[in-house]
Parts: C-alpha cells; sequence; structure tokens
C-alpha cells in the first residue's frame, strides 16, 4: 500500500459528524481532529454561545465549514428538527459522536456527602442519566436512523475506563473528613458509561445490514487543573505513570471515525495508559 492509499484510509474530506457535548473539554477535541482529517463538524451543546465560539475557532483553524447548535439531546423533537437542519445546509451526515455527558468532579466538591451512594439524590441520578444515557439513545435513534437510511455511517460512543473497571475510590478521600462523609466518583457515572458500551454492542449488531458501525472509545483521566495530589494518585494506578493529555484522543477519533477502521464494529478502545491492565 502507497502513503498515498494510507492517507486515504484516515481522509475525512466532506463528512459531517455531529458531536455532542461538542463545547466540552474533550467535544473540542474530537472535532479538532474530525476537522484537521478533511471533515465537517458539528458541535451540538446546551451551551449554545460555547459551542458557536468553538465552531467559529475551528473554521478559522482549518478552512472547514463547521457549525453549532444549541440543542437539548434529552428532547426527541429538538433532535429531528437538529437533523432536518444538517441535511438542509449540508445534504449529508456521515458520524455520529455520543460524546456529551454530566460529569460532576468529586474532588471539587466541597460537600462531599452528596456523592456516596446511600444519600445520592435520585434527582441528580436522573439527571445525569438522562444527559448521558438516554441523550445518546435519542442521538443514534434520530440521528443514527438518518445514516442507516442512507446505508452508511459511524458512531462513536464515548465511555470511559469507568466503563471497564470501578472507580478507586481513594483517589477523593481526604484527611479532614470522616469515613461516613467522604467524597466518592458517584454511581451514576459509571452506570452510564457502561451503559454506553451495552448501547454500542446493540447499535452494532442491530445495523450491521444497514451499512452502520458502532464502537466505543473508553478514554482515561484527561489532566484539566486537577490537585497535584490528586494527579499523583491517579498517576499511581496507570503503568505510563501520567494523565492523558487533552489532545491525545485525537488518533483514535480520526481512526474510528475513517475508513481505516473499514472492518470494527462492536469493539470497545481502551486508551487509558494501561490502567485497566492492573
Amino acid at each position: 500500500m502507497s502513503a498515498e492509499q494510507t492517507a486515504a484510509l484516515f481522509d475525512l474530506s466532506g463528512r459531517v459528524a455531529v458531536i455532542t457535548g461538542g463545547a466540552g473539554l474533550l467535544g473540542e477535541q474530537h472535532a479538532r481532529a474530525i476537522a484537521g482529517a478533511g471533515g465537517v463538524p458539528v458541535l451540538v451543546d446546551i451551551a449554545g454561545r460555547a459551542a458557536s465560539d468553538t465552531a467559529a475557532r475551528i473554521q478559522a483553524d482549518y478552512g472547514v465549514r463547521a457549525w453549532s447548535a444549541a440543542v437539548d439531546i434529552t428532547d426527541a423533537g429538538a433532535l429531528v428538527a437538529l437533523r432536518d437542519q444538517i441535511f438542509d445546509r449540508y445534504g449529508r451526515l456521515d458520524i455520529l459522536v455520543n460524546n456529551a455527558a454530566v460529569n460532576p468532579k468529586a474532588e471539587a466538591r466541597t460537600d462531599e456527602s452528596f456523592s456516596r451512594l446511600e444519600r445520592f439524590p435520585i434527582e441528580q441520578w436522573n439527571a445525569e442519566l438522562a444527559v448521558g444515557l438516554t441523550g445518546s439513545f435519542l442521538c443514534t435513534q434520530v440521528l443514527g436512523a438518518a445514516m442507516a437510511s442512507r446505508g452508511r455511517g459511524v458512531i462513536v460512543n464515548v465511555a470511559s475506563d469507568l466503563a471497564l473497571i470501578a472507580p478507586d475510590q481513594r483517589l477523593y478521600r481526604r484527611a479532614d473528613v470522616s469515613a461516613e462523609e467522604q467524597p466518592v466518583k458517584p454511581v451514576t457515572y459509571s452506570v452510564v458509561k457502561a451503559g454506553l458500551i451495552g448501547l454500542t454492542r446493540y447499535v452494532a449488531t442491530y445495523w450491521a445490514d444497514r451499512g452502520i458501525r458502532a464502537n466505543a472509545l473508553c478514554p482515561g483521566g484527561v489532566y484539566n487543573g486537577q490537585s497535584d495530589e490528586f494527579v499523583v494518585r491517579l498517576s499511581n494506578l496507570v503503568p505510563l505513570a501520567r494523565m492523558a493529555e487533552v489532545n491525545e484522543y485525537r488518533g483514535a477519533i480520526i481512526f474510528l471515525c475513517s475508513d481505516a477502521s473499514s472492518y470494527m464494529t462492536g469493539a470497545i478502545v481502551a486508551i487509558d495508559g494501561g490502567r485497566t491492565c492492573w
């Protein structure tokens, strides 16, 4: 295979990709990866202004027709309207990256006891599952079906290493807090991310005959200004002895969205510095 043929495998020129949670930390990185490969990212986020600003930066940096839409992905009607807008604007839809999620930072809270299983608020359970899991289902139902009707498409569900292993709650311990009040990573995060793996496998088989490939990416922890103590604790759980840099998942996104992974569906890809090996 020539260098040109190899490069063509990763080429996303003209392909339109919806990225939910597009204004978020990893959402922008996914969009930049797709734009850098020639694709056209559509950044979907309930934070419409932030998504619009991000899309403008990407359009300026890569010269692609990036766009944004302020959409509540828990609203099926809003997603139908989004689908119609995308086809009116671009005439196609090729990729869906289900990235949106609520990720409560246990280490950043002052009311630590909120996160403990025994007292976890049902309202928060419902809200976090609505975005991370129900929202991904609805996006798949509306936007995935649109791709299936055209006989071609790719879905990438952004899960987590915590879809594969339980949170190590020792990461969040504080010396000045009693055992009953210690902060923990909330149950919702594990449930949502594990659910995305189930959704991935279901869709991979359900639409296999409609040209749809679905895979899940399981990132490890990304450095984003966490405390030195937290970074050291987490790094000690990782064979590569560090957290991920924010841009280190770009290559995986290009691979999963492109023809380079054309025979890959239903796969669960862990990129976590080796954490799930231990």
